[in-house]
């Protein structure tokens, strides 16, 4: 991926995650349904299992987007165990609970790819000139907190003043609220909306929600 970012126009960036730094790893959403099969006792194929969850997970990121909300990771569990007719009422939160540890140590084993080239030394070079960098990402099934013990994992967090997660905010980008927060954090209160650089992957929710708020937007195409 080639990076034409411009960071001298800029003094302060936002990141979106998904699709933009990193992807999934290859292996991770197969594990992640047979454990959910597993733990849940759905009596179904495992491709059954996995179709369902990616229809939600597609489903409830379209909704976050479009109404700018954020649907709970836990929601979104009891959305697919009742599609897939499963008892939801014989579940508690500690049950949820417990699988989401589970699928976060799983998360955490199979990692996510880094797929911004030289991210580090991109990084290193906004930094060097004395500026700062967030993330501003949207979630779903992975909540922010354990977004955060990746990037501490992958020696990135040392470079983030700070972290924006839809779960933590309790709404999504293109949401101007979200937008607003990454203003109100940016170390520099002097700088101009449009200093400010939030770049992603996604035409609605990272291009047009910045440059709406009034950033100046970069659109990544991997």
């Amino acid at each position: 991926m080639k990076t034409d970012i411009d960071i001298h126009n800029h003094s302060h960036f936002s990141f979106d995650l998904w699709l933009t730094l990193i992807k999934s790893h290859p292996e991770f959403k197969a594990k992640r349904v047979e454990l959910f099969s597993s733990f849940f006792e759905v009596n179904k194929p495992v491709a059954e299992v996995a179709k369902v969850v990616k229809y939600y997970d597609d489903l409830c990121n379209t909704i976050n987007e479009v109404i700018g909300g954020n649907i709970d990771t836990f929601e979104i569990y009891l959305l697919i165990l009742s599609s897939l007719h499963v008892d939801v009422k014989q579940l508690s939160k500690e049950n949820l609970n417990e699988f989401y540890q589970k699928s976060e140590d799983l998360f955490l084993e199979y990692k996510p790819v880094v797929i911004f080239e030289n991210i580090h030394d991109f990084f290193d070079k906004i930094k060097n000139q004395g500026k700062t960098i967030n993330i501003l990402s949207n979630t779903g099934f992975i909540k922010g907190k354990t977004m955060r013990k990746f990037l501490i994992s992958e020696n990135l967090d040392q470079y983030i003043d700070f972290h924006i997660y839809s779960d933590e905010m309790n709404c999504s980008k293109p949401n101007p609220q979200i937008f607003q927060e990454v203003k109100n954090l940016v170390k520099n209160q002097e700088l101009d909306l449009h200093q400010i650089l939030h770049i992603g992957d996604n035409p609605i929710a990272d291009y047009k929600g910045a440059k709406d708020f009034g950033f100046n937007a970069h659109l990544l195409k991997h």
